[in-house]
Order: structure tokens, then C-alpha cells, then sequence
């Protein structure tokens, strides 16, 4: 029996990208459960994934009041029930057929796979300040919490039901808490796997939640960088807990 696979989907203002993303994913991945988390959006995304939710496979969940990136994948991780539980922002449709070598890196058994533009074969084709500026920091983050994960920042994971249910996983900010989740999940003894992002292009963020402009860009570093920090002060408090 294979294992059921649960796609996390986080949308805000995703009315251009979100038909497509859907349509693809149902394509590529055979025993799927696709969960929708919405911010309340105000561009016709909520229309378009009313139009679309005929399918008992699509959980939707639509947040007035509340809004951010972390505490919506959180939502979905506590409405999903595969085996295999994974994310991608909305827009980053070229990555979605690299979800069947995920889900066969999990059967070969890895307990969390990340798709990577650091590893032999990867590739990151955004303008060279953005694609610098992320190299440099994935270094920064590898030297500071002593991590061999190479890109803690692609976005495009997938993982075994059982990581969270082991994992600290504090659901604030952006992106970033899935840098300090790497790093709990790495200290406990899951094992983490690495497979090259063969297309992260300047589409894949140009209209992105996560780094529409410069000015974002920077600022989601900053917001990163204290992350770090947080990680490496909350594990010395645990360490001197134990």
C-alpha cells in the first residue's frame, strides 16, 4: 500500500498561480491529500479555490483573523493525516515533479527531504544579489548551528509524519522556522536528505510572499538571522535544563 502523501499549500493574494499549482500537483502525486490554508485573501484567490474544491482530497481552511506563514503550515500540519507530509509556496510550480524523488528519497529511508540549490546539480538563477546574498547566509547558518544541511531557505520540503511529531516546531515569523526545525529535527537523529533544485529561477520569487522586492528580501534576512540566534540561545537553555 503506498504511503498518502499531504501537500501544504499557504496562499495569500495567489490568484495568479494557484489553479495551476493545484492542477499540477494532483498530476504529479498519486495518493494525495492537498491542504489549503488561506490569509484572507482579497484577490479573487478564495473565489478560485471555491470554484476548484469539489474534490473530498482538498481540505481548505480560510483565516480571517489571523496571518503569517508559519502559524498557516501549522494549521495544516494539524488538519493533514498522510503519511508523508510536505510544502511549497504557491508559486514555485517548476519544482512541483521533483515530488516523486522526494517521496521515493522517504522510502529509501530518509526521514525529511529538502530540495536544494547548494548540492551538486542544484541551481539558483535569481538575480546574482539575491542568489549571492542566500549562498552567503546558507553558509552563515551552516557554520552557526553546526549544521551539514546546505540550503535551510528553499521552502520545498517533504517529511515523514513522524518528525513532527517529535520535533520542536514554534510556529512564528516567515520561512525561518523551518531553519530552527532542521535543527531540532538534525540534533534528534532524523536523517536529512539533500536532492538538487534543478529550476529556482527569478519567477520562482518574483511575485513571492516571501521576497517581492529588495527592501522584503533584506528584511526576511534579518528576521532569519535573529532566528538563528533564537535557535542557538534556546538550545543552550535546554542543554542546561538537562
Amino acid at each position: 500500500m503506498s504511503a498518502k502523501t499531504s501537500i501544504i499549500l499557504c496562499t495569500y493574494n495567489e490568484s495568479h498561480h494557484i489553479k495551476n499549482t493545484i492542477v499540477q500537483i494532483q498530476e504529479i502525486i498519486q495518493d494525495l491529500e492537498l491542504i489549503i490554508v488561506d490569509d484572507n485573501s482579497t484577490d479573487g484567490t478564495k473565489e478560485i479555490i471555491n470554484q476548484i474544491n469539489q474534490d473530498k482530497n482538498i481540505k481548505v481552511i480560510f483565516r480571517e483573523k489571523s496571518r503569517g506563514l508559519a502559524s498557516a503550515f501549522l494549521r495544516g500540519v494539524i488538519e493533514s493525516s498522510g503519511d508523508y507530509i510536505g510544502f511549497l509556496d504557491t508559486n514555485m510550480t517548476e519544482s512541483i515533479p521533483q515530488f516523486k524523488e522526494m517521496i521515493n528519497s522517504l522510502e529509501s529511508n530518509n526521514d525529511i527531504v529538502i530540495l536544494s540549490r547548494y548540492v551538486e546539480g542544484g541551481s539558483d538563477k535569481r538575480k546574482l544579489i539575491r542568489s549571492l546574498s542566500s549562498k552567503y547566509f546558507n553558509i552563515l547558518c551552516r557554520f552557526m548551528l553546526r549544521l551539514p544541511v546546505k540550503d535551510l531557505t528553499s521552502g520545498i520540503f517533504l517529511m515523514k509524519r513522524r518528525v513532527i511529531d517529535e520535533v520542536t516546531f514554534l510556529a512564528y515569523g516567515h520561512g525561518e522556522f523551518f531553519i530552527e526545525f532542521v535543527e531540532n529535527a538534525y540534533r534528534k537523529g532524523f536523517k536529512i536528505k539533500e536532492i538538487p533544485f534543478l529550476q529556482f529561477t527569478e519567477n520562482s520569487y518574483g511575485t513571492s510572499k516571501t521576497a517581492p522586492n529588495l527592501i522584503k528580501f533584506f528584511y526576511h534576512g534579518l528576521t532569519y538571522t535573529i532566528r538563528i540566534f533564537s535557535t542557538i540561545i534556546r538550545g543552550i537553555g535546554n542543554k542546561k535544563k538537562l
